[in-house]
């Protein structure tokens, strides 16, 4: 499920097998190598099922939209901007959590984006859920806690800064049926994908564990 609030991108994302990850903590330096052979690994770890009726799914399962999570007085929301924006500007008097204005690099697109918080300019860069949120609901997260649910949402491992329009054109899909035009972040992507869904314990589609197949094999 996709993430409509305005964000950033990891601007230290690099292109191809060599792209980077985003890390779990945020407000650090929060990229890391893609791990290509760890993925493939995990990948065949995961459980391989159909998916399951979307039926109950609803965004709030998964508790309030950018809740802090982690008590550091921020909304995961603007943790992600801080963390993802560079040449940030931020709100006087916030503690530098309320981002104003920024530039993002965007992974999916490979296009420097700039970013101006209000009504009419946020929506242009989005926050995105790599595994969706109905996706996951469909593949395990059913079964869990609200809790646990709410901790999926806002986990950084999961989220990430892009451009609004292709974040929209994305929407619930997974890597079966929907990877970044930017080839050259494909590799990141699904690496990271691959990533939370092994962290949660979701499980994949036939489909989907064959398009993640056949990205790793291009890294």
């Amino acid at each position: 499920m996709r993430a409509v609030l305005a964000g950033t991108a990891a601007a230290a994302m690099l292109a191809g097998c060599g792209g980077l990850q985003a890390q779990s903590g945020t407000n650090a330096s929060k990229t890391q190598p893609a791990d290509v052979s760890g993925a493939r690994k995990k990948l065949d770890s995961l459980a391989v099922k159909g998916r399951a009726p979307k039926t109950g799914f609803e965004r709030d399962k998964f508790g309030p939209a950018w809740s802090d999570v982690d008590h550091n007085g921020c909304d995961t929301r603007n943790d992600i901007l801080k963390r993802d924006l560079k040449n940030e500007t931020f709100k006087s008097g916030t503690h530098d959590c309320i981002v104003l204005t920024g530039t993002l690099d965007d992974p999916y697109s490979g296009k420097t984006i700039n970013f101006k918080r209000g009504n009419e300019t946020s929506s242009a860069i989005q926050i995105d859920h790599l595994v969706p949120l109905s996706d996951a609901w469909q593949k395990g997260a059913q079964q869990w806690d609200a809790d646990k649910r709410k901790q999926f949402a806002n986990d950084p491992l999961n989220l990430l800064a892009v451009d609004g329009p292709l974040n929209g054109q994305k929407s619930d899909s997974d890597a079966a049926t929907w990877l970044p035009p930017r080839k050259g972040y494909r590799c990141a992507y699904v690496s990271r994908q691959i990533d939370v869904k092994a962290k949660y314990a979701l499980w994949v589609t036939t489909g989907e564990k064959t398009a993640m197949e056949g990205v790793l094999a291009s890294c």
